[in-house]
């Protein structure tokens, strides 16, 4: 990678310089008080309470406040925020390779270590893999991340919590659409409707359709992805109901990764496995859940949330064909059929009110996914890239089962304290149709249970700052997909694979004046029986358990005006992320035996230092000017830190114009990223077997959007 290393000169030096600045822009602000944020939605297990006054790291992005939004990817919201790493492949056949704290960014695709909510349906299966496809762009209206130890009360992750939520139904009938396009044939076009049940009622209704499609940045990187979403709010004699039925349709090519040499002289081919199995992904899903907000008095009340969906995957890998010759393997087409369900039901009380109130909140919740695999090879006779004779033909099962408690007690005029625990069981079953000669029959299971308690304490000096101190623990089991393929190329699940454990502190603050605002956290992780990439081929990865990690660093947002008609904000991130002890793994299974030691002191994969900064010249009131920089430190690929991808800035620029009559509001704007046309390494593939590490990002591009949406009452 050092050849790579002299071409992409941009490195997390060349930020230096801008983020001196924005530090001390940020250190020079005198803070107050501010009007807090409402609350949480109550689908988060920690209850629903207020931005500020939890002894955490809470943040809250509104889409509304993200000038020249494309709607392409939630990593346009998700960047700005600290200790999150969001890094768009260019291929929507793996979703974003996505980690909080750098927990999860070992996943080849999907989302793991962190727990994702839609619209108050878990958007995280309960072995801990969650997708991140079917968020619905168009009607998005805010995302919540908490980072940190009080993660461990939401269950089966240990990097944190997201959650997205959709735009409540107006008021009024009304509709809007947005439509864009830009580089490398990308269009996107979406439509809503919405409105009350009728005058006089409490609740309505609002439908969404969002289309997007791009030719791809890369070579057979053609992808095509619809959303379509309805969420009708009822209100019934003071209880909340709440339908929200969401469908995905996805199709898309997989380009794959690059090697060092690719990457520098061609960034946009494919691999030429993907072009001669024409690697490629089908999603279609389709999820029901219904939310139901019972109050019991002022402060207490019942929340009950039920949800139940299907979702069908069909991907085609460039797995070798001799590497299909053993009897254990299970091929190279992937065919997935899952149904799931869940539910939660949780009770918030206040049992002590006046000068020092006592909050509790008691939940119970269960989940369900059963999924028919399906193994096949991708070949039949000399053709490739096709759906050849059956290898695997299994159904498996993984259950959850959580009770949960969270108590807290205000117990001094500036002082509250938080206690929670929360008992975890994951049991996870296969019953094994293909048994042949050489590949005997695998059913069995595995069982997993934790507890993990949480604690926090909180400290306002003053109405306008707060002080706080948390620590927890939390775990990881692995998920169906990391448990369904051997180190040594045998048939059944990989019985070897332990959850991860992990012990976490950190210290914060948050200060707020007028329309300042500045957050501070340091934190610190140890894990131990880290789940890891043993290996990836050709689309396919197995995992290992290292011995012992540590995730260090500190985390910087900051926002506000720096003049009457100029703002700013910006996310820093500091992550040193180690490998505490040695450990032995195998580097490209088959084999019997770990054959590679990974040292002490190497840095986790896929995980770095980052920032992000913007600011915005509003010359007048309906017309904004924002310069966005994005930087990244150095990326290392695999585990003997032998790979990496340097460290890169890049600059957006945009114009953002609203036209506003009395009943519309018109947006217009134009955006240019990568103004300096860097050539730059947007992801990596964790210790790829063929040292195909790499997915290039796009250099010089843009985008224009166009918004038509009711004007606000």
């Amino acid at each position: 990678m050092r050849d790579l290393d002299s071409h992409v000169r941009c490195r997390m030096r060349c930020a230096r310089p801008l983020l001196r600045v924005v530090v001390f822009m940020a250190a020079s602000l005198s803070v107050s008080a501010e009007a807090r944020e409402p609350t949480l939605p109550g689908v988060v297990v920690i209850g629903e309470r207020r931005l500020a006054g939890t002894p955490a790291s809470v943040d809250r992005v509104h889409t509304r406040d993200i000038a020249g939004r494309a709607g392409r990817s939630v990593s346009e919201a998700l960047r700005r925020f600290p200790g999150v790493a969001a890094r768009d492949r260019q291929n929507l056949a793996q979703d974003l390779q996505f980690s909080i704290r750098g927990a999860g960014a070992r996943s080849a695709f999907g989302v793991r270590g962190v727990q994702l909510v839609v619209d108050g349906i878990p958007a995280t299966m309960p072995d801990g893999q969650g997708q991140l496809s079917h968020v619905p762009q168009a009607a998005l209206a805010r995302v919540d991340v908490l980072r940190g130890p009080f993660s461990a009360l939401y269950g089966n992750a240990s990097g944190g919590v997201v959650e997205f939520t959709s735009q409540a139904p107006p008021a009024q009938s009304a509709f809007g659409m947005q439509a864009g396009g830009g580089s490398d044939a990308g269009a996107r076009g979406a439509l809503w409707w919405g409105g009350p049940w009728n005058a006089g009622t409490n609740g309505g209704y609002r439908l969404d359709a969002d289309h997007y499609d791009t030719g791809g940045f890369r070579e057979h990187g053609r992808a095509r992805r619809d959303v379509g979403q309805a969420r009708l709010l009822a209100t019934s004699k003071g209880t909340q109901f709440t339908l929200t039925a969401n469908a995905l349709d996805l199709d898309a090519q997989d380009p794959q990764g690059l090697t060092a040499t690719q990457a520098t002289a061609t960034p946009r081919a494919a691999s030429l496995g993907a072009l001669r199995f024409d690697t490629r992904k089908t999603v279609r899903q389709q999820q029901l859940g219904l939310r139901v907000d019972h109050p019991l008095g002022d402060a207490d009340a019942v929340v009950a949330t039920a949800w139940a969906g299907t979702r069908s995957t069909f991907q085609m890998l460039s797995v070798p064909v001799a590497a299909q010759a053993a009897p254990g393997s299970g091929g190279g087409v992937v065919d997935l059929d899952r149904t799931y369900a869940g539910g939660d039901l949780r009770w918030r009380q206040r049992l002590h009110d006046g000068a020092r109130p006592f909050d509790l909140t008691l939940g119970l919740e269960g989940q369900r996914s059963r999924e028919h695999r399906r193994g096949y090879e991708n070949f039949a006779d000399a053709q490739l890239g096709v759906v050849g004779a059956l290898r695997r033909d299994e159904v498996d099962t993984v259950d959850n089962h959580d009770v949960f408690a969270e108590g807290r007690w205000q117990f001094a005029p500036r002082w509250s304290g938080t206690l929670g625990l929360r008992r975890s069981r994951v049991s996870f079953r296969t019953d094994d149709a293909y048994v042949t000669p050489g590949n005997p029959d695998d059913s069995g299971g595995l069982d997993y249970g934790q507890t993990t308690p949480v604690a926090g304490l909180l400290f306002a000096p003053r109405d306008d700052v707060e002080l706080y101190a948390n620590a927890g623990r939390g775990f990881e089991t692995p998920s169906f997909t990391e448990l369904a393929y051997r180190n040594d190329g045998g048939s059944g699940l990989n019985t070897t694979l332990r959850p991860a454990r992990s012990r976490s502190l950190e210290l914060g603050a948050r200060v707020h004046r007028d329309d300042h605002a500045l957050g501070l956290a340091v934190f610190s992780t140890r894990t131990d029986d880290e789940l890891v990439v043993a290996s990836n081929q050709g689309g396919r990865s197995t995992y290992a358990n290292a011995a012992r990690t540590g995730r260090d660093g500190w985390e910087l947002s900051a926002a506000g005006p720096l003049a009457a008609r100029w703002h700013y904000a910006l996310a820093l991130t500091r992550l040193d992320a180690r490998f505490r002890s040695s450990f032995a793994t195998c580097r490209a299974p088959p084999c019997a035996q770990p054959d590679t030691l990974v040292a002490s002191g190497n840095r986790l994969p896929a995980t770095a230092d980052s920032a992000w900064a913007e600011v915005r010249w509003t010359p007048r009131e309906a017309l904004d000017v924002f310069l966005q920089a994005d930087a990244s430190g150095r990326l290392y690929a695999d585990d003997a830190n032998t790979a990496w991808a340097s460290g890169w800035t890049t600059f957006d620029l945009g114009v953002e114009r609203r036209w506003r009559t009395q009943r519309r509001v018109m947006t217009a704007f134009v955006r240019v990223d990568n103004v300096l046309d860097r050539r730059t390494i947007g992801s990596v593939i964790v210790n790829d077997a063929n040292g195909r590490y790499f997915e290039p990002a796009p250099g010089l591009g843009g985008w224009i959007g166009l918004a038509l949406e009711p004007a606000s009452p």
